[in-house]
């Protein structure tokens, strides 16, 4: 049984966590199959945008999956973190936007994870929250660092503070999602924004995400800086020459990452 299945759409990848007698719960066999699928398609010209999205009504991923760690010892916990930290910086990292489908139940890791993924679409019925603190623990996946860059300090640590959970239409107005949908259109529209995306230039796409992630940490001259870097590496390419050729002749463009 995959922990993690795959659908691919035309340029876009749908990875749907499946563990959802476990509400998407995140052992290390789930994580170590996301890592793949995300390595599979790293460089990939034929995946263009990443969907991630939850199997079953109830969540989309509640968290670790506290049964089996549990289990481990503490050497084993460590590891464990570092592999579900790790997976997620991958996320972040991917040359290829990742959108989120939070269909419901985003608890910790969950919610971790989804912050991970550049831009987030949440059912109706979601609710989500870094509940760590209830736990006696941290967010130790990128929650404490990812949750303030999003939502702003002072309404990051209220939310982790009080391990508060929170409904799709409060994540929508603090900023923590980009669009509330309709349980039931919420792969659709996902899709809708990944088609939307991957008829644009990939490689001008890819740039983009690596000048926002990076520009986005330092001071403005720097980020300047790093957005004519990126600019730059776009001038020599053929979709650069297509998209120019394409506007000339009024016509859609056809772009091969090249």
């Amino acid at each position: 049984m995959s922990f993690v299945l795959k659908e691919k759409r035309d340029f876009v990848l749908l990875l749907t966590l499946n563990r959802p007698e476990m509400m998407n719960a995140l052992n290390l066999q789930t994580l170590l199959e996301l890592r793949s699928a995300l390595e599979e398609v790293w460089f990939s010209r034929d995946v263009r945008v990443l969907i991630i999205t939850g199997a079953g009504e109830k969540a989309f991923c509640a968290g670790a999956d506290l049964k089996e760690r549990e289990r481990m010892s503490e050497i084993e916990v460590k590891n464990y973190i570092k592999t579900i930290r790790d997976t997620f910086t991958m996320i972040e990292d991917i040359p290829k936007p990742v959108i989120c489908a939070i269909n419901g139940y985003a608890f910790g890791g969950g919610l971790e994870m989804a912050l991970a993924c550049d831009i987030r679409i949440a059912a109706d019925t979601a609710k989500m929250g870094l509940t760590e603190t209830s736990l006696a623990i941290i967010p130790g996946a990128g929650g404490t660092q990812r949750l303030p860059r999003v939502v702003g300090k002072a309404k990051a640590k209220e939310l982790i503070f009080t391990a508060r959970r929170i409904d799709a239409q409060e994540a929508y107005r603090i900023g923590l999602v980009n669009e509330v949908v309709p349980r039931e259109r919420l792969l659709d529209r996902a899709f809708e924004i990944a088609s939307e995306i991957a008829q644009n230039g990939p490689l001008a796409v890819e740039a983009a995400k690596f000048a926002i992630n990076r520009g986005s940490e330092v001071d403005l001259k720097t980020g300047l800086e790093i957005e004519s870097k990126a600019y730059d590496t776009l001038i020599p390419t053929k979709d650069r020459r297509e998209g120019l050729l394409a506007f000339k002749e009024k016509r859609k463009p056809n772009y091969v990452g090249e």
